[in-house]
């Protein structure tokens, strides 16, 4: 992952939402009004979580990872939000269970071998609760992103 997805305009530190529809619709059209996606985005990524949910019981805290076809996108980016509080998610995989979100990541992705290797390297910080509780007690935009650069480089 490189610096240029990581905008200070895409940290998001305490969000609130209710449901998890409301929510990527919201950030959703946050990202189109900054022209990062096009107006299609948020529909197809709320039809994509509910056939393919993204919620990651993941420990110390349960993220999400939003995302849809290239198709969608106008230039490549993720929007990080740390919820004020947790939104409930299907979770990835089979299970069908429920993952209250609490830190999300919404990915806007222009190339499909660009955005599995995104993916791969969410998933290193996914798999380390250490980091991803640090990541979320971070308290500025600033410092999420440095985190997220240290960890990917």
């Amino acid at each position: 992952m490189t610096t240029s997805l990581l905008h200070e305009e895409l940290v998001f530190l305490d969000y609130k939402a209710q449901e998890n529809e409301e929510l990527l619709k919201n950030l959703a059209t946050i990202l189109n009004h900054k022209g990062y996606v096009k107006t299609s985005y948020a529909n197809a990524v709320i039809s994509r979580e509910r056939v393919f949910p993204t919620g990651l019981n993941t420990l110390g805290v349960k993220v999400a990872v939003p995302h849809t076809d290239p198709e969608h996108v106008n230039k490549a980016a993720i929007l990080v939000a740390k919820l004020s509080t947790p939104v409930r998610f299907k979770e990835m995989g089979n299970s069908g269970g429920d993952v209250d979100v609490q830190l999300l990541f919404m990915l806007a992705v222009t190339d499909p071998k660009e955005h599995l290797a995104t993916l791969s390297k969410l998933m290193s910080i996914f798999s380390n609760g250490d980091k991803l509780l640090d990541l979320y007690q971070s308290d500025t935009k600033k410092a999420i992103i440095n985190k997220l650069d240290e960890i990917l480089a």
